[in-house]
C-alpha cells in the first residue's frame, strides 16, 4: 500500500517495529542473522564480555530472603548482591545499595513477551513480595494490583484479561532477575531461560498468542468494514471515561468503560464490543 502525504509516527513504535525485525531475525535465522542485521542498521555490536561493576552490599540476606528466591528461580547465585540489585527499586535509597535494577533490567529485556504477560507472572511467583522499595505511589498500585490479580484465573496468562494498568516495576522485575542470573552464570544466556521459563509457563507461541483487544476490534473494523467511530473521553473524579461506538450492518454497537488510566479504559470497553461484532458474523 503506498501513501502519498506524509504521516507522522511516534518514535516509540519505529522502535518496537525494529525490536519485532530484530526478533524474526532471531528466530529465522539465529544470532548471527540477527547480528548481520543489527550491522545494516548499524549498530555495532562488541561481543567482548567486560566484567559487571557493582558496589557489593555487606549481607545479602539482610536485606532479601535470598533462600526463597533462590528457591522460585531454580538457580544458587554465587554472587547474592545480584539478588539486592535486580530487586532494588529506584526510590529505595540506602547507603549500602548504591544501585537499582535498571542495569540488570537491560540486559534481561526481551521483546517477545509483552509487560502485563511479565507482570502476572511476576504476581504468580510472589515476587512482589521481595521488592524492595519506598514509593507510596507504587504502593497503592500494587494493593490495588494484588486485590484484582485475586479475583482472575489463574489461566490468564497475557494480561488483557486485567482490568487494572499492572505496574511496570512487576515486569522490570522478571527483567531484572534474568539479568542477575545471565551476569552471575557467566553471561550464559541458556542458564538464565531455563531459571526464568517456570514463571512464564505456558509459554507463548506464534500460534497461541491472543490479540489484544484495540488491535482485534481494529482489524475487525477494517475487515468487514464496520465504521470504528473516534473514541470519546471525558475525565471525572481522577478517571478517565472512554466511550466507543461501532456502526456495523446499520446497527451501533457501544460501550463506555471508566479507568484511571485511558489505554487500560480502551481495552476493557473493547472487550464486549469484539464479543458483540464476532456474534453477528457468520464466518468466524
Amino acid at each position: 500500500m503506498y501513501i502519498s502525504e506524509s504521516q507522522t509516527i511516534k518514535s516509540k513504535r519505529v522502535a518496537d517495529a525494529v525490536e519485532a525485525l530484530i526478533g524474526a531475525f532471531l528466530s529465522s535465522g539465529g544470532e548471527a542473522a540477527a547480528l548481520l542485521f543489527l550491522n545494516w542498521l548499524g549498530v555495532e555490536v562488541d561481543f567482548s564480555v567486560l566484567p559487571y561493576q557493582r558496589h557489593t552490599p555487606a549481607s545479602p540476606s539482610m536485606h532479601v530472603n535470598v533462600k526463597n528466591l533462590e528457591s522460585v528461580l531454580n538457580y544458587s547465585f554465587r554472587d547474592q548482591s545480584l539478588l539486592v540489585e535486580a530487586l532494588t527499586h529506584g526510590s529505595y535509597v540506602l547507603p549500602g545499595i548504591p544501585r537499582c535494577y535498571q542495569r540488570l533490567e537491560f540486559l534481561g529485556d526481551s521483546a517477545s513477551v509483552n509487560n502485563d504477560c511479565y507482570a502476572l507472572s511476576a504476581l504468580r511467583a510472589g515476587l512482589h513480595k521481595h521488592i524492595l522499595h519506598a514509593s507510596h505511589e507504587f504502593h497503592k498500585q500494587l494493593v490495588a494490583t494484588i486485590h484484582e490479580f485475586e479475583q482472575l484465573s489463574l489461566e490468564a496468562t497475557y494480561g488483557w484479561e486485567s482490568e487494572t494498568k499492572l505496574p511496570k516495576v512487576l515486569a522490570d522485575v522478571i527483567e531484572s532477575l534474568a539479568g542477575a542470573i545471565f551476569v552471575d552464570s557467566g553471561f550464559n544466556k541458556e542458564v538464565a531461560f531455563e531459571s526464568i521459563r517456570p514463571l512464564l509457563e505456558p509459554l507463548i507461541t506464534p500460534e497461541t498468542v491472543k490479540i489484544h483487544p484495540v488491535k482485534e476490534l481494529n482489524e475487525l473494523c477494517q475487515k468487514y468494514q464496520y465504521h470504528l467511530k473516534k473514541p470519546v473521553m471525558s475525565f471525572e473524579n481522577g478517571k478517565a471515561h472512554l466511550t466507543l461506538e461501532v456502526e456495523a450492518n446499520s446497527v451501533l454497537h457501544k460501550y463506555t468503560c471508566a479507568s484511571t488510566h485511558r489505554k487500560t479504559a480502551e481495552k476493557v470497553a473493547s472487550k464486549p464490543l469484539v464479543k458483540a461484532l464476532k456474534a453477528n458474523i457468520s464466518d468466524i
